[in-house]
């Protein structure tokens, strides 16, 4: 395959694509130059950073975080009943995947507080510096807020596909269904019933309209937000930030 070839047929300006494989790592990138925002993508590497200090044992998945009720694997599940943006609960605890950024961010303050180090100290030394992603970093909230490249997108992306680096205990939590059944919104796409989600990564699963293509297996996982980068893979994760 020859990325630059097949990139330069295509009606765009600029555009970065890479492919990566579970058996061949990183097989090719295309880069057009810069940095760009990952949007939701930065919702799975602060899941593996927070799942890191779970596995570590300096929190835990069951700690209660954020609504009455809820732990930290609801917030990470998006599960928690809080809202997109805010503190305001939309419904119980476990009752309805919604869609949370307030959750996430949560949950990194909850990491950050439980080792007296900013979340973004947390984030390079579990996840960024094992991948020698030296051109990606959290510059906003650790729903949203990172900034990085191509190549280390596509490094993530390799490393979710074969964990080598990273605790294959944590991509299997961010990458495996949690709260099975919960029914809720997709952005984007309407009411899925189930929203499937793991502690990180959304799940395929069923769901119809979906941002992947619909032969994708229901297995595959990801992330889907609103800006012009994108990334997929064989398997697992298929995103589009």
């Amino acid at each position: 395959m020859n990325l630059s070839a097949l990139v330069e047929e295509w009606p765009v300006g600029a555009a970065c694509v890479a492919v990566a494989t579970r058996t061949n790592g990183v097989v090719e990138v295309h880069d057009a130059g810069g940095s760009y925002p990952w949007a939701s993508v930065t919702k799975i590497v602060s899941a593996l950073t927070v799942l890191d200090g779970c596995l570590e044992g300096v929190v835990s998945l069951e700690d209660e975080v954020g609504p009455d009720g809820a732990t930290l694997r609801h917030l990470l599940g998006h599960a928690s009943g809080l809202s997109m943006d805010s503190d305001k609960i939309l419904a119980p605890v476990g009752e309805r995947r919604i869609y949370s950024n307030r959750g996430i961010d949560l949950a990194a303050e909850h990491l950050a507080a439980a080792t007296g180090r900013p979340f973004v100290e947390e984030m390079d030394e579990r996840v960024l510096g094992l991948l020698d992603m030296d051109d990606t970093r959290l510059h906003g909230p650790p729903a949203h807020g990172m900034v990085g490249t191509i190549g280390d997108l596509a490094k993530l992306a390799a490393e979710l596909l074969s964990p080598t680096l990273l605790m294959p205990q944590a991509v299997e939590l961010a990458s495996g269904l949690a709260y099975p059944g919960l029914a809720g919104v997709l952005p984007g796409f309407g009411s899925q019933r189930p929203n499937d989600w793991g502690l990180g990564c959304e799940i395929r699963g069923e769901k119809s309209p979906h941002w992947t293509a619909p032969e994708n297996s229901p297995a595959r996982s990801g992330t889907s937000g609103s800006r012009a980068a994108s990334a997929g893979s064989t398997r697992t994760p298929g995103w589009r930030a």
